[in-house]
């Protein structure tokens, strides 16, 4: 039986009409007849009794009637109230973001997105390292990227560019002194980040003894503490440099952006709750954006 056929009838049977089930079908009335008469064949027996004036149900109809017009209005339920089928987002929400965004940038977001959306349950995971969104089950993923974005099967959105910047404390600076040129940090230590290297135009520092970690938050905090010189994304340290913790050193110096993505795993039947959130991403860069540091030493 082709179960295609079975709102076709329900129709038929509540309106009483052919016609009239045609136009609320919007199809064609010969394509109800062909329906009715491919189901009556299906299952043996007269479902209706037609006339010129109307059109009625036979026993066999009645007794079918009564028995699939509950489920299919159940099944339509069932459907109809899916998540993504609402007129406002909800279900679960599964984000992943670098450790760094994900403490100091994604909080406002997701605090003001959750007042916007309650109906959306947010799952974050925080993870310096490249998670498989689609592998691991993640609706989307914020990805800053210092170079060229990897091919990927993943749909890539641009939020906004990261500015790289040099920094270091007060206290550091006076005991050392502040590099007037990329020359001068040749004497100067560095607290390298693993994804972060000095660009070209720095010399390797005449010391050995570096300090090397692979968490952004570690290299902030280092360099708070008067551990020497850190290249970090502007959006880390423009607090610290508004407080006089930290201090912008060789502003005229070029550095590399880096780009921040939203990224989902595909753009086919997108969930309503992954547009909400980009978009409302979107809203949030526009209205703070992750502006460079302008101090300088």
């Amino acid at each position: 039986m082709d179960l295609n056929l079975l709102p076709v009838f329900v129709t038929v049977a509540e309106v009483a009409s052919f016609s009239a089930a045609a136009a609320k079908l919007e199809v064609k009335r010969s394509s109800v007849s062909r329906s009715i008469a491919a189901l009556e064949r299906s299952l043996g027996v007269r479902l209706f009794n037609r006339t010129t004036r109307q059109v009625s149900l036979t026993t066999a109809g009645a007794a079918l009637h009564a028995r699939l017009a509950p489920q299919l209005a159940a099944l339509k339920q069932s459907v109809g109230t899916l998540p993504e089928q609402e007129e406002l987002p909800s279900g679960e929400l599964r984000i992943t973001a670098p450790v760094d965004l994900g403490v100091i940038v994604l909080p406002g977001i997701v605090a003001s997105f959750s007042t916007r959306y309650p109906g959306v349950r947010i799952d974050v995971r925080l993870s310096n390292h490249v998670v498989d969104v689609v592998a691991e089950g993640f609706d989307a993923a914020l990805r800053l990227i210092v170079g060229k974005l990897a091919d990927s099967t993943l749909v890539a959105r641009r939020l906004t560019e990261i500015q790289i910047q040099v920094f270091a404390s007060p206290t550091y600076l006076a005991r050392i002194g502040a590099p007037r040129t990329p020359a001068d940090t040749a004497d100067h230590r560095w607290i390298y980040h693993r994804g972060l290297p000095p660009p070209k135009a720095f010399p390797v520092a005449r010391d050995p003894a570096q300090l090397v970690g692979d968490d952004i938050l570690f290299v902030h905090q280092a360099a708070r503490a008067g551990a020497g010189l850190a290249i970090l994304p502007a959006f880390v340290a423009r607090d610290d440099v508004a407080s006089g913790a930290l201090v912008r050193v060789l502003p005229h110096v070029s550095m590399s952006s880096g780009q921040l993505y939203f990224v989902h795993p595909s753009a086919k039947h997108l969930p309503r709750k992954v547009t909400a959130f980009r978009d409302h991403v979107l809203q949030h860069l526009s209205a703070h954006p992750l502006a460079g540091v302008g101090s300088a030493a």
